[in-house]
C-alpha cells in the first residue's frame, strides 16, 4: 500500500519512534495527512492522554481508515527501489517484504535487545491496522550484481521524488521480470543486519504469533496481506551511514562534581578538550560547564574491553561510577541522536537538565556486522542512521 503521488509528500513522516509526542504534534499540526496521524495517533487526544491508552488504538485505526482513500494498494507483487539523498550523501536500498522465518533463523542478524514495553505497543498497533506502518532500516555488504540492477530498475521516472525527513526521498517500482531478478540477486546475500528498527521486527514476529494462535484471517485484505514477512529496506554496508548516538545523565547519584571526577580519573587518563572525540578510544565528556577528553587507562580492565565505546563508558564509567545498571530502563539517561550535534547535550546541562553529558564516536557498520556475526549484543541506542527512512511511504498488510 502506497500514497497517491499526489499525495505522498504530506503523508510521509519520520519514523514513529525518532520524535516524541510533542515533536509529532508539532510536525503534523495543519496537516491531516501526515502519517504522524496514523503512527502516532496519541497527538489527536489530549495532551494528558497515556500513549498506550485504549483510545490511542482505536483512533489510529480511525485515521487509518480515513487515510486509505488517498492509498493505492498494489495489484501485483513488487519491489522498490528507495533512494534517499542528503547533505551529498545517497544510498540506495531495496524495499520489500522480508521472511519473517529468517528472522527467527537469525539470517536476518540483531545488534540490540528491545523493550517489551515498546513491542507490546507496536505489536497492538500491527494487529489493530491489520499492517506494518513502516519499513525496518537492514543493511547488507554490497553485492555488485543487486547495484547494477537497482541502478536499471531507477532510470526511470520514479514514483514519488519528495523532500521529508530533512532529505530527498525517491521510489521506483520494481515488478515482473525486473522483480524477479532482483529476488535472484538477493538469494546470494548470506545474511542481513537489521540497522534501525528492532522492536519492529520483533513486533512483526509477534504479531504473526498472535495471528496464527488466534487462527484470525485477512482474507478481506486480499492476497497481497501477507502476516508471514517484515516491511524492510536493504542498504548495502558501502552506502550505509552511522553517526554518534550521545548521552545525558540527569545527575550524579551518590557524587559531588569533584568525587565524580575522582572516580572517573582512577579509570580514565583525563585532559581538557573539544565537544567531538578525534577517534575511537575516545570519548568528550561535559561536566561542570567544561568538556573533557577521556580514554582507558592503559592496562586498566578497560583497556581490554571490546573496542565499542558505547560498550567501554557503559562499563567502566555509567556502572560503576554513575550506578546507572540498565540504561535501556534508567530514566535518569538520555539519549541524543548524533545529527542533532552536541548543542542538546550543552543546553541540557547547561540548564540542569543534565548533570554529565557524554558525545561519542560513531561506531562503524563493520563493527556492528562484527558484533552480530559472532552473536553479540551493543548497548541500546549505539547507532544513529541518518538519513533516515520515511513512514507512510510503504505500508504492509498483514
Amino acid at each position: 500500500m502506497r500514497p497517491n503521488p499526489a499525495d505522498a509528500a504530506r503523508i510521509a513522516s519520520p519514523p514513529y519512534d525518532v520524535v516524541t509526542t510533542a515533536e509529532a504534534r508539532a510536525q503534523a499540526a495543519g496537516n491531516p495527512l501526515s502519517f504522524l496521524h496514523v503512527s502516532r495517533a496519541e497527538i489527536d487526544l489530549p495532551v494528558d492522554t497515556d500513549p498506550f491508552a485504549d483510545a490511542v488504538y482505536d483512533r489510529a485505526i480511525d485515521n487509518f481508515d480515513r487515510l486509505k482513500p488517498r492509498l493505492v494498494v498494489e495489484t501485483e507483487a513488487s519491489l522498490y527501489v528507495y533512494e534517499i539523498e542528503m547533505d551529498g550523501h545517497r544510498q540506495t536500498g531495496l524495499a520489500g517484504c522480508y521472511a519473517l522465518d529468517e528472522y527467527d533463523r537469525d539470517v536476518v542478524k540483531k545488534h540490540e535487545r528491545t523493550r517489551r514495553d515498546k513491542e507490546d505497543d507496536r505489536t497492538r498497533h500491527m494487529l489493530a491496522l491489520g499492517a506494518q506502518t513502516g519499513p525496518v532500516f537492514l543493511t547488507y555488504r554490497a553485492s555488485e550484481a543487486i547495484s547494477r540492477l537497482t541502478a536499471e530498475a531507477s532510470r526511470d521516472t520514479p514514483l514519488f521524488d519528495l523532500q521529508a525527513t530533512g532529505a530527498r526521498h525517491r521510489l521506483w517500482r520494481a515488478s515482473g521480470p525486473m522483480a524477479a531478478g532482483l529476488v535472484s540477486a538477493m538469494a546470494s546475500v548470506p545474511s542481513l543486519y537489521i540497522a534501525d528498527g528492532h522492536h519492529r521486527a520483533a513486533s512483526a514476529a509477534r504479531a504473526r504469533a498472535d495471528i496464527r494462535d488466534r487462527s484470525i484471517t485477512r482474507t478481506s485484505l486480499g492476497d497481497g496481506a501477507d502476516y508471514t514477512t517484515f516491511l524492510g529496506v536493504a542498504f548495502p554496508d558501502s552506502e550505509v551511514r552511522i553517526l554518534a548516538y550521545n548521552r545525558a545523565v540527569s545527575d550524579l547519584g551518590r557524587h559531588t562534581p569533584a568525587s565524580f571526577m575522582e572516580a572517573v580519573r582512577g579509570r580514565f587518563d583525563v585532559e581538557a578538550g573539544s565537544s567531538v572525540p578525534r577517534t575511537r578510544g575516545e570519548i568528550a565528556m561535559l561536566v561542570d560547564g567544561a568538556w573533557y577528553t577521556i580514554r582507558p587507562r592503559a592496562g586498566s580492565a578497560a583497556a581490554g574491553a571490546p573496542p565499542l565505546d558505547v560498550t567501554l563508558l557503559e562499563r567502566e564509567l555509567l556502572a560503576p561510577i554513575l550506578d546507572v545498571t540498565d540504561i535501556r530502563t534508567d530514566k535518569r539517561i538520555e539519549f541524543v541522536g548524533g545529527a542533532r550535534g552536541v548543542g542538546p547535550l550543552e543546553d541540557r546541562v547547561a540548564t540542569g537538565q543534565a548533570a554529565v553529558a557524554f558525545s561519542l564516536f560513531p561506531v562503524s557498520v563493520a563493527d556492528l556486522m562484527a558484533v552480530c556475526d559472532a552473536g553479540g549484543i551493543m548497548p541500546p541506542k549505539s547507532t544513529w542512521f541518518e538519513p533516515k527512512l520515511c513512514d507512510g511511504l510503504l505500508t504492509h498488510l498483514i
